[in-house]
């Protein structure tokens, strides 16, 4: 888990929750933050004015937006991984066989973040893309990597984010996101039934290191119109188990 900072910077904080609320508001002006962070006009104009001179924001007429240099940074922080190399191959080869939505999440601070994602010629759009952060416990993905992560970390994980309910269908309790859990580690695929998207199923494998350290996860996804119960799980998951298994073993060797 994240640890916490011995003597926290305020400035620092404040920075950060300017750029968030530039990305929650999709771009505003120096009032709509203020009001929006409940925070002095003239303090959040001179945290603006200092990321435009950083070239870390935008402005357009009198609003602000956050920049695209972020990108790099984000570029930089996905590249570091092996795992994005390597993966990527084994994905573009089940989208393109599949003609679904393949993803490749990664957890960090307690949340998953979706470093590469490709789509096949029938897959549907949904509102994630890569660098989408989400709850672990109501993906599939997510669930894949909560069950290879020890138990002590995912109290962690639970008690700092919760298990907000997304869908009708989310996990919100405890006691059975630890025996589903249970059951992905016994059957070594995790299931999202509509728990995150309403009309999506998903299905999700862990990619481990050969320590057994989780360093990700991989699923494939699509609509249930499509993924009836015999392709969700049977087919999809013959699919990742040797998708995952190429990925460990080029990990292993690489």
């Amino acid at each position: 888990m994240s640890p916490t900072a011995r003597n926290p910077i305020k400035s620092t904080r404040t920075t950060f929750r300017i750029l968030e609320a530039l990305v929650e508001l999709d771009g505003a002006g120096v009032t709509a933050v203020a009001d929006h962070l409940d925070l002095p006009k003239s303090n959040v104009h001179n945290y603006l004015s200092t990321l435009e001179e950083a070239e870390y924001v935008v402005k357009r007429g009198t609003t602000f937006h956050v920049g695209i240099r972020f990108l790099e940074l984000g570029a930089h922080a996905r590249n570091r991984r092996d795992l994005y190399d390597i993966a990527r191959p084994e994905m573009d080869k089940i989208a393109d066989e599949e003609g679904e939505l393949v993803n490749l999440l990664v957890e960090e601070h307690g949340r998953g973040t979706y470093i590469y994602r490709v789509a096949g010629d029938d897959a549907v759009q949904v509102d994630a893309h890569v660098g989408t952060r989400v709850h672990l416990h109501c993906t599939a993905l997510g669930k894949a990597i909560l069950a290879h992560l020890p138990e002590e970390r995912v109290d962690e994980i639970i008690t700092r984010h919760g298990l907000p309910a997304v869908t009708d269908d989310t996990i919100t309790d405890r006691d059975e996101l630890r025996e589903t859990l249970a059951d992905v580690r016994e059957r070594g695929i995790a299931f999202d039934r509509e728990e995150r998207v309403e009309g999506l199923r998903c299905a999700a494998a862990p990619i481990c290191s050969n320590t057994g350290r989780v360093l990700g996860a991989l699923s494939i996804s699509g609509p249930t119109t499509r993924i009836q119960d015999e392709r969700l799980e049977e087919e999809i998951p013959s699919l990742l188990e040797r998708a995952t298994n190429v990925i460990e073993l080029n990990i292993t060797y690489s």
